[in-house]
């Protein structure tokens, strides 16, 4: 065991990353390669699948090299959730791929959850519809390019596409399959979902369900020469990038807690190992995907972006320094979280709302957007930028709250996580200890500890958990109890303001749209 290699693929909305970890866990190599996405009319966020293929590859290769001679025991691979991604009989793309950014079916969504067509889906899938999903999507394509879905053969994800490429095989996994088309109580499609949302016809889209955690496929001979690894190489799905990102992130296997993970979006995440502790959203919001444990289920709540509001704020800064005629140098990021730290808590509100999909958890509500409140003439840049900080903590604490309340202890993983600042605002906000996994890569070791179960190098998911999390539980960050009961008084203000807005929103939207036919 000591001598194993895995390899794992974790393909996100802006880079494809491969890592190779030893038996223990242990982080030996990486290698990545941006992704590029394009924003297309009305909404759209796509992405070239091909290229998606090619850089994985790159990413893979380069890794090889980067261990040479070492035998690799397997292959796992994960990726962003959510969105189409279309296969034709032949196994080329239909078209781009369209990602979780797209917001193409945000009106059509609004009248099916105006009905019961939402309703009857969410009694299976426990999952809110919403633009991102793949049932919405199709749905769309349905309607505005039906030959389009003519052309096309079978409906993936992201993690699905690369692994046809890998494998020869057409298939999805557990999690995505059941919280898109699925009953996560037999974790298996549902007839009566796809009749509730009019895809019945449809149905021969949707690929075989393989469960990774015992299942794998061989590497084939094409991707084995390009990579560099043996043909024959097991090949395990993992599954979707965020039960990957919990798992490898410490929710399961030493202590229970809940994650957050601060990346571009932010998911709230807390694990249900009975179904009789599984608690659907009353508003038909969040996810129910099944966890790679049997009858486990992770509950999440996904507001729609976290890092996305502090990069657009990074790219202001940059671009006013660039009309002041000042050069682009320096760490922006670090410059504004070191001001932000030293601003007043709690002088503005801000909703972050900056995804040009709107929001998705705990609502949902396709025409939302960011906003400030409370500026006045002594608002300067460190006000601004705390209060984009503070939201993510106010979302984290939305999120929880509609399904049922914060676990009693939280581990905060992704990007912002590694802000002290942002770490000390989401303890204040949920009124909870946070913690921090010392692992960088933890979608991808979550798809790696998949694999080591399925190819044996652990008899079970506890074993590997001990092994592999609990060495690398970090400082515990304690809530400051005058900044929580700060924000205890502003949490109600957050949410009544994003509320009163929701009007607004729409009028803006109907206002954006009329320019946009101009």
């Amino acid at each position: 065991m000591s001598e194993a290699v895995i390899f794992a693929l974790d393909s996100g909305t802006s880079v494809v990353k491969a890592v190779a970890f030893d038996a223990a866990g242990r982080t030996l190599a990486s290698a990545a390669r941006p992704n590029r996405i394009e924003h297309v009319a009305g909404g759209g966020v796509e992405q070239d699948m091909a290229r998606s293929w090619r850089d994985a590859i790159a990413a893979l290769a380069e890794l090889r090299a980067r261990l040479p001679g070492r035998e690799v025991a397997a292959l796992a691979v994960t990726g962003q959730g959510d969105g189409t991604w279309l296969i034709d009989a032949a196994g080329e793309p239909v078209g781009p791929a369209w990602l979780w950014l797209d917001g193409r079916a945000g009106e059509l969504v609004a009248k099916l959850r105006a009905g019961e067509a939402a309703r009857r889906a969410f009694a299976f899938t426990g999952s809110g519809l919403n633009a991102c999903q793949q049932s919405s999507q199709l749905l769309w394509l349905k309607e505005h390019q039906p030959e389009t879905l003519r052309r096309a053969a079978t409906a993936l994800h992201c993690k699905d596409w690369l692994y046809f490429n890998l494998t020869g095989i057409r298939c999805s996994d557990p999690s995505e399959a059941c919280f898109t088309f699925g009953d996560w109580r037999r974790r298996g499609y549902a007839a009566d979902v796809l009749d509730a949302l009019g895809l019945a016809d449809q149905r021969g889209l949707l690929p075989p369900i393989v469960d990774g955690t015992r299942q794998w496929h061989p590497l084939r001979a094409a991707a084995a020469r390009a990579i560099g690894l043996a043909e024959g190489l097991p090949v395990v799905l993992g599954y979707v990038d965020v039960v990957c990102t919990a798992l490898g992130g410490g929710i399961y296997g030493a202590g229970q807690s809940g994650v957050s993970i601060l990346g571009s979006t932010g998911m709230h995440l807390r694990l249900a190992l009975r179904e009789e502790d599984v608690r659907p959203s009353a508003e038909m919001t969040g996810y129910c995907m099944v966890f790679p444990l049997p009858g486990a289920v992770m509950q999440a709540q996904t507001n729609m972006a976290a890092t996305l509001n502090i990069d657009w704020l990074v790219g202001l800064v940059q671009e006013a320094a660039t009309l002041a005629g000042v050069p682009g140098e320096g760490d922006i990021l670090a410059a504004l979280g070191t001001v932000a730290a030293r601003a007043r808590p709690g002088a503005l509100l801000f909703h972050p709302f900056i995804s040009t999909a709107g929001e998705r958890g705990p609502f949902t509500d396709a025409a939302a957007r960011a906003a400030w409140i409370g500026i006045d003439q002594t608002t300067g840049l460190a006000e601004l930028a705390r209060a984009v900080f503070e939201s993510l903590g106010f979302a984290a604490q939305d999120c929880f709250a509609a399904m049922g309340g914060a676990p009693a202890a939280l581990r905060a993983t992704g990007g912002a996580a590694k802000s002290p600042l942002m770490r000390s605002i989401l303890a204040a906000c949920l009124d909870r200890p946070v913690g921090t996994v010392a692992q960088a890569e933890a979608g991808a070791a979550g798809a790696a500890m998949i694999a080591a179960v399925a190819t044996g190098i652990f008899s079970n998911m506890q074993d590997c958990a001990a092994r592999w999390v609990a060495p690398l539980l970090g400082r515990v960050e304690q809530p400051d109890r005058a900044l929580a009961a700060r924000y205890r008084e502003l949490y109600p203000l957050y949410r009544q303001s994003y509320q009163a807005l929701q009007s607004t929103w729409r009028g803006l939207a109907i206002a954006r749209e009329g320019l946009h036919n101009a």
